[in-house]
Order: C-alpha cells, then structure tokens, then sequence
C-alpha cells in the first residue's frame, strides 16, 4: 500500500524547473511531446507555462485535453503527471506569472495579443524518488538482491508510489 500523498508529489514538482508535455498529435504522429519550462506550480499540483495560440500543441489540447507530463532531474528523481490541459488566455493571470526571461520565446512579452497559458490539472502522478538516503537504500537493496538472483525491494511511498490527484 502506497504512503504517498499529493503533498509528496508537490514537494518532488518544486524539483523540477521543466517537463516534457506529451499531447495527442495529429494521426500521422499519434503523441507530440516538447519541453516546457515550468512557469508556476500550484498547491494543488497544478502546473502552468506559457504558449503562443499559434502553437500546435494549442490546437492539440483543445482537440484532446488528456495530456502527460514528464519531469527527470539528475537521474534520481522522476515524475509523471496524467490529467486535463486547458488553454488560458486570462491577460491579468498571464501578467501575474510573467519572468522577463521567457521574453527569448515571447519577444513582445506580456504584450503579445497570442500569448497564453497551459494549465494542467492533474489526476494521477506516480514517482520514483531514489535521492538522499533513499539512493544509498536503493544501492544496497539492489547489490543485495543481484547477489541473491532476486529484484530489489522497493519501499512504496518513498522511492515510488502512484497517487489519485483529483
């Protein structure tokens, strides 16, 4: 039985500063997966970037609005997001998350009558988290198990769990 709760999938989200979202492409290419940085976490695990409306990953989720989300961070700690993507195209919630940094995307900034927001709520994360004195667990429970011809134990909760978001 899994420990993890949707708290420990917020604290692991703060890790990570991009992802990959995976949207349903066109029939050609059934997926389309692109990085993103992350412009915002919300307490809730919601996670929001910035878009152009010209962008097809717009058209994509207003077609499909199931995506993924992957995020990886020193091949220690990786996550996925399932849930619902909506396009946001709120100027004073645009305003309020805006970094001067994302003007190398946007050259126009806030400004840009195209400029949007993907907000993902999620439903379901699963993680495996093998940093600090987990790793070193994770190391010894390995070498133990090669030793013996058996897999790893694995602690669910701690170093992977799957939790209901929604």
């Amino acid at each position: 039985m899994s420990t993890a709760t949707p708290e420990k999938i917020h604290e692991l989200l703060e890790d990570f500063e991009s992802a990959m979202l995976v949207t349903s492409g066109e029939s050609s290419s059934p997926f389309h997966a692109r990085p993103m940085e992350v412009a915002h976490l919300d307490k809730d695990c919601r996670v929001w970037f910035f878009t152009s409306l010209k962008s097809p990953k717009v058209g994509e989720i207003r077609q499909d609005e199931n995506v993924l989300l992957t995020f990886q961070k020193d091949h220690r700690k990786y996550l996925t997001l399932t849930g619902k993507a909506d396009i946001v195209t709120d100027r004073t919630r645009i305003e309020a998350l805006w970094k001067e940094s994302y003007r190398s995307w946007f050259p126009d900034g806030v400004a840009d009558p195209d400029l949007a927001l993907v907000k993902v709520i999620p439903e379901r994360a699963e993680f495996w988290d093998n940093s600090g004195s987990k790793g070193i667990r994770y190391l010894y429970e390995a070498a133990k198990a090669r030793m013996q011809g058996t897999t790893p134990h694995i602690e669910e909760g701690e170093v992977h769990g799957v939790v209901a978001l929604t």
